[in-house]
């Protein structure tokens, strides 16, 4: 493939030399936007996922309960900020390691969304639940919480999630003070939405809603292990939730 005409300077001009570092630098300044384009698609692939899996060739499925619905909005709010802080740590890193966790972790997650923001438009549901988030868990008494305290009704916070003061830091920290941040954020991101997840897992009434959970809870599992032992390598330690 021929390279674009706009990324071949002219030699015959000497100030073209001049301005190559600062087309260096706006290709850097639009990799942010690069990516967040990318997760949109992500978002959109996986929306169409979910339009055809829950509602596969036309034939009868079983009806989504409070579980089905409550979780896929709570949880599409719940991803959609681990794909944030992912874009900025993937922007920002330069540590092999973070970048490809940060990469997996906004690929899968922007494409689980929209798998469970397809799910709500098909079922006729608003897309965020609107008095407050986890009221479709009813039953905690049995439930093993992680760590996650109890709560009676719908609640205004979701467990894990980052404050806006530390999405702040997050924008604002460069090199290994960038990787322990994201590191810590985003272990006790997934550490809070693991109670949720499994609740879903457990008690969500369609087979594609179970089925999702499940294999989250498989990959959040196993990714807050992995941080766990990034973050002891680094001589830094998990937040508490």
């Amino acid at each position: 493939m021929p390279p674009f005409v706009s990324d071949v300077p002219d030699r015959s001009d000497p100030e073209d030399s001049m301005a190559e570092p600062e087309q260096q630098q706006d290709r850097r300044s639009q990799k942010p936007a690069l990516l967040v384009l990318g997760a949109i698609a992500v978002v959109l692939l996986g929306f169409a996922a979910g339009i055809l899996v829950g509602n596969p060739l036309g034939q009868s499925r079983t009806e989504p309960g409070a579980v089905d619905v409550g979780f896929s909005q709570d949880m599409s709010v719940h991803h959609a900020q681990a794909v944030q802080m992912s874009g900025v740590a993937l922007a920002g890193t330069t540590d092999p390691d973070v970048k490809r966790l940060s990469y997996d972790i906004l690929t899968t997650q922007a494409n689980q969304a929209g798998r469970m923001q397809g799910w709500l438009q098909l079922w006729d549901k608003p897309l965020i639940a609107p008095d407050g988030y986890m009221g479709w868990m009813t039953d905690m008494s049995s439930h093993h919480q992680s760590g996650t305290a109890a709560h009676s009704g719908a609640v205004q916070t979701m467990p894990g999630m980052a404050t806006e003061q530390e999405l702040t830091a997050l924008r604002g920290a460069s090199g290994p003070a960038l990787d322990t941040l994201f590191l810590q954020l985003m272990l006790r991101h997934h550490q809070g939405g693991l109670p949720m997840i499994e609740y879903a897992a457990q008690r969500a009434d369609t087979d594609a809603v179970r089925s999702l959970a499940d294999s989250m809870v498989k990959t959040q599992t196993s990714e807050a292990d992995l941080m766990t032992k990034m973050l002891a390598a680094r001589g830094a330690s998990p937040l508490p939730l």
